[in-house]
């Protein structure tokens, strides 16, 4: 302890010996940093000097963080306590000790310490308050820090340190984060053991109605604890008859601005807390008070906006029938705060704004408190717009305006082959062609002919290219469009047309030669020269004169009369057994799916 007693004393600032001291005392393992058991025997070692400077304070009747002369950084005088402090901190910012010495130091030197000079400790870890939030400092000692600040607010007095309080309050709202959970009422817990004590009995020579009396300070159980009523109709009832007598008050005896100004106390209850006193003795003056009757409006107005609190379930909700009740209450008791001296007004609509903000966060409890913190963005470099002129184009843009200039610079870019052209049936369904085959295990759900865009587009290209795939539309289904040279060759037997198809197109093709050579001999009888001497045959010939003519093996010379009557019968029967199968074939091709116009129009004849 006396190595850290003259290094106390030493002057300038902490960085120029506080590790050497340590190293000294110490004699670590490590240089710069010192191992657990090693932080233990120098925590011990600094608490038993805090306690010994804390015991001479006292003796010396010094103030603690005053006792003692030293000389810090800047060259001032600074007491030994102060000094010492800043030592730890120093090698706890540096990581040299462990983290969280500095929290234990300010915990044991506020307990040793009483309210008097805990107010100047207090004011020490406030102009600490940047270091201490470190991020490596804070997360190991802000349960520490917690606790130091909840055994403050414990030992000192709500009536009298006010102020002391709130700086404590105040503190701790700066130092943790804003969603911190431990500084949160997530349950919405009331502070019911905060009991308004009131004379159950009226004193003897008081001129004043104590069923009033009574009635007016029974509205603080309701006040303190408002979920008692949300949930019980006969207190809900109770409490509005109560609070009606009240306003009734209220509204028989408005203060004028003179006795507003004149009673108003709200300038010196700045820096002390109000705690109303409940005598029936002071009930007449109290009246008169604006701050007082404000005090009791706004409680009113908060019970009120919890009743209507968002979020809340179905079964919390207030009825119908409370809800007019509430809304009637609410505009009293605004109308009251309104024409409450002074300034009514502004003060009325600063409660509004506040009780506003405040279902915010009611809405942010009831989601899970989420963490309004976000990490800071990485700043880019911003280049300097001075130096570097943009560019301006004509059509606001690089790309709009390149594509305008495409017509000039570019006159083939419509006919250029890289463009997206119409894809062949090859390409086409070859992906499907792909899905088809067992080898490939492609689950059916992922399969192309699910895709109803791909397969309509599919039969729309086939129904240009590939006719006769696309006829085995109709038989196959999509799978059956695919030409059969993608079809893997396992299932390719599944979609190949059928012997008998064929047969049915051969006979096909043998029926349009029949036909065309019936036609052709229609066609030529109107004018047949047969002559080469200029004998000419008219139209009027007899049927027999042009079968002659036509029916080949007679070389040249006239046939006998059976041989037309067996000619004629055998084309007879040839044109009517042809005009057959061609209807046969038509009404094949019809059922097939297939098209062909030739053969109707053949079949027509």
């Amino acid at each position: 302890m006396e190595v850290f007693k003259r290094a106390i004393m030493q002057p300038g600032p902490p960085e120029n010996f506080a590790l050497q001291t340590v190293q000294e005392v110490i004699k670590p393992q490590k240089l710069t940093k010192l191992a657990q058991d090693e932080n233990q025997f120098l925590e011990n070692i600094l608490r038993m000097l805090l306690q010994e400077f804390v015991s001479a304070a006292v003796q010396s009747g010094e103030k603690i963080m005053q006792f003692g002369q030293s000389i810090d950084s800047s060259e001032t005088t600074q007491g030994h306590i102060p000094r010492l402090l800043d030592i730890v901190l120093y090698l706890c910012e540096k990581e040299h000790i462990e983290g969280g010495m500095i929290f234990q130091l300010l915990e044991d030197l506020t307990e040793m310490s009483t309210m008097k000079n805990c107010k100047d400790i207090f004011g020490y870890i406030e102009s600490k308050q940047d270091i201490l939030g470190k991020q490596e400092l804070f997360a190991r000692g802000k349960l520490v820090m917690l606790r130091t600040c909840n055994q403050l607010l414990r030992r000192l007095s709500k009536a009298n340190d006010v102020v002391f309080c709130g700086r404590i309050l105040m503190f701790l709202a700066h130092f943790f984060p804003l969603s911190e959970r431990s500084a949160l009422n997530i349950k919405g817990v009331f502070n019911t053991s905060n009991e308004t004590k009131y004379e159950k009995e009226p004193l003897e020579g008081i001129c004043i109605d104590f069923n009033f009396y009574q009635t007016f300070w029974g509205l603080q159980e309701y006040f303190s604890n408002p979920v008692s009523i949300s949930h019980a109709l006969a207190k809900w009832q109770k409490f509005t008859s109560s609070l009606s007598v009240v306003l009734n008050t209220f509204e028989a005896q408005p203060l004028s601005d003179e006795e507003g100004d004149a009673n108003n106390l709200e300038e010196e209850a700045v820096n002390f807390s109000i705690k109303y006193l409940t005598s029936s003795k002071l009930m007449g003056l109290e009246l008169k008070d604006p701050s007082f009757r404000r005090h009791v409006l706004v409680q009113c107005l908060i019970l009120f906006d919890y009743l209507k609190a968002p979020g809340k379930g179905d079964k919390d909700l207030p009825s119908e029938s409370m809800k007019e009740e509430i809304t009637s209450c609410e505009d009293r008791v605004k109308k009251l705060l309104q024409l409450t001296p002074p300034k009514g007004t502004e003060f009325l609509h600063k409660v509004e704004h506040i009780l506003e903000r405040e279902k915010n966060w009611v809405w942010w409890k009831r989601d899970g408190c989420l963490p309004y913190e976000k990490q800071p963005m990485e700043k880019k470099a911003v280049p300097d717009v001075s130096k570097k002129r943009r560019p301006r184009w004509r059509l606001g843009n690089k790309e709009l305006s390149q594509l305008w200039k495409w017509a000039d610079q570019n006159p083939n870019a419509l006919t250029d082959p890289q463009r997206v052209q119409t894809p062949s049936i090859m390409e086409y369904w070859k992906p499907l062609a792909e899905d088809m085959d067992p080898s490939a295990g492609i689950e059916a759900e992922y399969h192309h002919k699910n895709n109803r865009v791909y397969c309509w587009k599919g039969l729309r290209l086939s129904a240009r290219q590939d006719l006769e795939g696309f006829s085995k539309f109709t038989e196959f289904g999509v799978e059956g469009v695919v030409p059969l040279e993608l079809v893997p060759p396992d299932v390719r037997s599944k979609y190949q047309a059928k012997p008998n198809d064929r047969s049915k197109r051969s006979k096909k093709e043998e029926s349009k030669g029949t036909a065309h050579q019936v036609e052709e001999n229609q066609i030529a009888t109107p004018a047949t020269e047969i002559d080469s001497e200029g004998l000419r045959m008219d139209t009027a010939a007899t049927p027999m004169e042009f079968d002659a003519a036509t029916v080949p093996g007679t070389q040249g010379g006239t046939p006998t009369p059976d041989e037309l009557q067996k000619q004629s019968s055998d084309t007879d029967v040839g044109h009517e057994a042809g005009q057959l199968e061609a209807d046969t074939e038509v009404e094949a091709g019809i059922i097939d799916g297939e098209i062909d116009a030739d053969v109707d129009l053949d079949a027509v004849g």
